[in-house]
């Protein structure tokens, strides 16, 4: 049966969110001598060894060695350098004692626990995983430094990836000077691994092919697991849909067709766009689109702005799932 987006409303119960806390099918197979390291960037292999090692300070299935418990490695890099496949092959190397999941998939975790809940829950586990930790708003910032401050307490072991340094989360986006303090206790749990290169899906080269035309699109929605949408309608939906949900929102999509792109004007919608194209990426989804342009949906403004790594990662993994990669 052709699947549809547009009108769904997925219902997630609080146990479903802890046992999704496991890395996404496109990195379900990660390991670390699947990472390929460039040689012409080192920070890579050394990235590949501390991670390695910090996955020995928890042990293997978490319940042997423990020197990990309590500390944290933040992986830091540009998109596409690798991160979150270092992050899953850490998760797979710890096993079912480790979660894994995307910053908002852990706020919302703290929506329908509460934060006691939350932290009751992650206690269990051996080792935390937050992938793209980013602090786009002052309730965030609070929140996710107590968390995580607490966990590392508690003797978690916590390990995260994101575009920006931990004692930078925030610039651009909010007043950071105010929350200095919820900043650099982030900051304190974490020893920094930068890791270096260019973007492998791309090389740095975004530039897409020609749209498709629209009986193309169409055609590609009608296979099962397929969807065919309309694209001011599919981001006006987004509005009704928490982006904590967007990966129930697309589960059992295998192609999505997009009639008549536009660039998008409004700051919220773009930013919905990238939550929801992390998980159509996740589930290795190939897009089909007519109209403009992918790598024109973002403003020439946004692409300068604070949000501006989140756009380009958005738009390096649209690039990949146009091209089938």
């Amino acid at each position: 049966m052709t699947a549809r987006l547009v009108g769904r409303r997925p219902h997630v119960e609080p146990d479903a969110l802890i046992a999704a806390l496991v890395p996404p099918p496109h990195f379900a197979a990660a390991t670390f001598d699947s990472y390929l390291p460039d040689p012409e960037y080192p920070s890579q292999r050394e990235a590949v060894d501390a991670a390695r090692s910090f996955a020995k300070g928890i042990g293997r299935r978490g319940l042997l060695r423990r020197s990990s418990a309590g500390k944290g490695i933040y992986l830091d890099g540009g998109f596409g350098v690798g991160k979150t496949h270092l992050l899953a092959s850490l998760a797979r190397e710890v096993g079912d004692r480790a979660a894994f999941g995307t910053f908002v998939e852990y706020t919302q975790l703290v929506g329908a626990l509460g934060f006691q809940g939350t932290r009751r829950a992650l206690q269990e586990f051996a080792l935390v995983c937050i992938d793209e930790f980013e602090l786009d708003d002052p309730g965030d910032t609070v929140l996710m430094a107590r968390l995580m401050r607490e966990l590392a307490d508690a003797g978690v072991a916590l390990a995260a990836t994101s575009n920006t340094l931990p004692g930078s989360l925030g610039q651009g986006r909010f007043a950071a000077d105010d929350f200095q303090r919820e900043i650099q206790a982030v900051s304190s749990v974490f020893e920094v691994i930068t890791i270096d290169g260019p973007d492998y899906r791309g090389r740095g080269d975004l530039t897409f092919p020609p749209p498709a035309k629209v009986e193309d699109v169409i055609a590609a929605g009608r296979p099962d697991g397929a969807a065919c949408e309309d694209w001011a309608a599919l981001m006006e939906d987004l509005t009704h849909v928490h982006p904590s949900r967007f990966g129930a929102y697309v589960d059992g999509l295998e192609v999505l067709g997009l009639r008549g792109v536009a660039p998008l004007t409004d700051q919220a919608q773009a930013l919905r766009l990238v939550a929801l194209v992390d998980r159509l990426y996740d589930r290795d989804v190939r897009i089909v689109a007519s109209g403009h342009s992918l790598g024109e949906v973002f403003t020439k403004d946004m692409l300068r702005g604070g949000y501006r790594k989140k756009y380009y990662r958005a738009l390096s993994r649209m690039l990949a799932m146009v091209a089938g990669e």
